[in-house]
């Protein structure tokens, strides 16, 4: 596990000129039953078109072996494209809404993500997939130039300006220039191409193997590889409760 040195991030001098710690506000939470409660945004079902199933079962699976509960919540927006999962191709003439698709993992418990509201969680996690990459932000179609859907990144700079963790996923990472500026670390497994693409937008780029997160000390940013490398379910387990476990620790130094 590798720990990030003090950086030069926009978001740390914004938060330093306005808390210098958690609000009063916002620290009852973690005070609350002694259960930490963590936002989950979902990109709809299936690594193609939407979030990767297997990381986000992950994922809340890791939460509540934490003891821990999760919100999961999605955008009330058409999905990019839909695919048809086992041929991989594309289907022009299908629409699907990612918050619908998305209450198939959730099963039926997710809400509009204009309705997180960050004085009842402790902690944000976005899980991966291919889809979340063009419909949480298009990278996967404009590549450098991508844009973070701007409710998303909003709601990540509220989180992280009030120094509660957000954790990233799989190709979540990629976003994170996009939404923080540069000078962040993070993690996006051994992809070099990635990586260095990353690197000219500023973020600084770590190698990780499949069971190893990041922890961007400063930022209270976890990153993960999960299936950029993982070849099976139990590998990509690993990583992801890593993630979820320093996440919960992050929460609890606060």
């Amino acid at each position: 596990m590798k720990i990030a040195q003090l950086n030069d991030s926009p978001v740390i001098d914004s938060a330093a000129k306005t808390n210098s710690g958690v609000s009063p506000e916002l620290k009852r939470n973690l005070v609350r039953n002694n259960v930490v409660k963590i936002a989950v945004i979902l990109a709809g079902c299936g690594r193609m078109d939407g979030s990767e199933i297997q990381e986000s079962v992950l994922t809340l699976l890791s939460i509540r072996q934490n003891k821990a509960v999760f919100q999961c919540f999605s955008l009330d927006l058409p999905q990019n494209h839909v695919s048809n999962h086992l041929t991989n191709e594309s289907v022009p003439s299908e629409k699907r809404n990612m918050l619908v698709e998305s209450a198939r993992i959730a099963r039926g418990e997710v809400k509009p993500l204009e309705e997180l509201e960050i004085a009842e969680f402790d902690a944000l996690i976005i899980p991966g997939g291919n889809g979340v990459a063009y419909n949480l932000f298009d990278f996967a179609t404009n590549g450098k130039d991508y844009i973070v859907n701007p409710l998303v990144k909003h709601k990540c700079l509220e989180f992280t300006k009030n120094k509660l963790p957000v954790g990233f996923i799989c190709i979540a990472p990629a976003m994170i220039p996009g939404i923080y500026g540069p000078g962040i670390e993070l993690t996006i497994g051994t992809d070099k191409e990635t990586s260095e693409l990353l690197t000219t937008m500023g973020a600084k780029c770590f190698d990780c193997l499949v069971d190893e997160i990041h922890i961007d000390k400063t930022h209270k940013i976890v990153t993960t590889p999960a299936y950029m490398l993982a070849n099976h379910i139990g590998e990509a387990y690993l990583g992801v409760k890593h993630l979820v476990d320093a996440i919960i620790n992050l929460v609890k130094e606060i």
